[in-house]
């Protein structure tokens, strides 16, 4: 994370400090609550609420220990969504930008992590239709399609699984993550990714079947590796 910290640290600097100011600039209007009103605990041990208020407020040391509770977490889901780290870390970095700019916006009708990991899916997209056009995948070596079996996936370490998904083509690895993981219907994911719902069904079906291929031939390998 240091590495994205660093790329991270210009952006959230100067969105820090334009928080800032324009705090600064609203307590010339509204002064700003008592002292004895605010969280008096190291912030890695303020609740959600305390959070968010503070970094409404303008907090820096807010602002940091928001970015440092969620980013770990965001940066996974970004990963599936992207082909490479650093994709996924530019992803994150936009994703953060969009959630200080608009966190006066988040009406606490959901935990503050669901907020932000929707922001982050919709900067993948985002990240996905700049970029789809020059992505490609050969796949011609995969079936068409697979029966309407479950994908066993607890058998296999968490590095593995997300290299097979960020090696499926984009539009099969958009589907997937929506429909497998994230848990929209097809409905959604058409509207979210300008296609019809049949089309996100056909490729969903498709990531399915070239996953299980590539599980098959992981089988594979571990067999033969266990009795040379």
């Amino acid at each position: 994370m240091s590495a994205l910290a660093a790329a991270f640290g210009g952006s959230l600097g100067r969105l820090v400090g334009g928080m800032s100011a324009a705090s600064a600039e609203a307590t010339e209007v509204a002064p700003a609550p008592p002292a004895a009103t605010r969280p008096l605990t190291p912030a890695s041990r303020w609740s959600e609420a305390e959070l968010i208020d503070a970094c409404l407020d303008g907090s820096r040391v807010a602002q940091k220990e928001l970015y440092t509770r969620y980013a770990g977490r965001m940066l996974a889901v970004c990963s599936r969504y992207s082909q490479t780290t650093f994709e996924a870390e530019d992803v994150l970095q936009e994703g953060f930008v969009t959630v200080f700019s608009n966190l006066r916006l988040f009406r606490r009708e959901c935990p503050l992590e669901f907020w932000i990991r929707r922001i982050m899916i919709n900067a993948a997209l985002r990240q996905h239709r700049r970029n789809a056009p020059m992505l490609a995948v050969t796949e011609n070596e995969y079936p068409e399609a697979v029966a309407d079996e479950e994908l066993i996936l607890s058998n296999y370490n968490f590095t593995e699984l997300l290299k097979m998904v960020q090696d499926l083509a984009p539009r099969y690895r958009m589907v997937f993550n929506l429909f497998a993981i994230e848990g929209y219907g097809h409905k959604e994911i058409g509207e979210m990714l300008g296609i019809s719902e049949g089309t996100s069904k056909s490729q969903y079906s498709r990531a399915r079947a070239i996953l299980k291929a590539k599980l098959e031939r992981l089988d594979q390998h571990y067999n033969d590796t266990r009795f040379q």
